[in-house]
């Protein structure tokens, strides 16, 4: 199978614009309706998941649109049940929760880097499915994408943070750990789709190679997973502006923001 040419900047801009139009149309039906949607994103280090929730969300409404990153559990977290600290997160009635990775830190990250124990994933890998069958039956539509990145691309991926200002950040000690067990991390994917890839909570895969190709492909997904209406035709019409009624600006002096472009 040839490889497929990387998709250009300006049909990639064309296509995205219209399916901002869609996920609006997504949002009004969500709010009107009272959906509960949840959305995982996992994948490998540099698979795109950042760039595509941002792609999903830069033109909806983060009252309705909310993205859950959370960080390393403090230590009365690490004490509860581990699926405890994520259950507040949940959508309520009008929201589209999206998990910058979930709960399934368990069965990745902190499995391939020694953060939990074997019996730990096990445990959690027993259990999943059955919080998430608990969470369908509630009304959510829970959708989960694993982002699948190639070796190769994963290579110059972090090679170009390395040698970008703009991304150094991005450039952990634990990315530079992960990456060097790529094996460990394929057979805990593999694991986890073993044992989560259920009726009710299905895994898809979106190969990402391409970021532009695969943003595309996840908002389209997402957008056929979802009862949504279109939006009725706009009939808006401007009200007339207010006169001045003798409103002069005033002789005031303020600081202006200096104008070197």
């Amino acid at each position: 199978m040839t490889r497929q040419e990387r998709m250009k900047n300006k049909p990639y801009q064309r296509e995205l614009r219209r399916l901002h139009g869609e996920l609006v149309a997504m949002q009004e039906w969500v709010k009107a309706s009272g959906a509960k949607i949840c959305i995982l994103f996992e994948g490998r280090d540099t698979a795109g998941k950042g760039g595509t929730i941002k792609a999903i969300t830069e033109r909806v409404s983060p009252r309705v649109f909310r993205v859950v990153a959370l960080p390393a559990p403090t230590e009365r977290e690490r004490s509860q049940m581990y699926l405890q600290r994520y259950v507040p997160h949940l959508p309520g009635a009008g929201d589209v929760v999206i998990f910058d990775r979930s709960w399934y830190n368990r069965a990745g990250v902190e499995r391939v880097m020694d953060f939990c124990t074997e019996q730990q994933t096990h445990d959690f890998l027993q259990a999943a499915p059955g919080v998430e069958r608990a969470i369908v039956d509630s009304g959510v539509i829970l959708l989960k994408y694993w982002l699948e990145v190639s070796r190769e691309e994963q290579t110059r991926r972090l090679e170009s943070r390395i040698n970008d200002p703009r991304k150094v950040w991005k450039l952990s000690d634990l990315d530079l750990r992960s990456y060097a067990r790529w094996y460990d991390y394929s057979r805990a994917r593999d694991a986890m789709f073993r044992a989560t890839d259920t009726a009710w909570a299905p895994w898809y895969v979106a190969d990402t190679d391409d970021k532009k190709r695969g943003r595309l492909n996840i908002i389209s997904h997402l957008l056929s997973r979802v009862p949504y209406l279109p939006l009725p035709p706009s009939d808006v019409t401007l009200p007339k502006g207010q006169k001045a009624g003798g409103y002069r600006e005033p002789d005031v002096s303020v600081r202006r923001v200096p104008t070197p472009f």
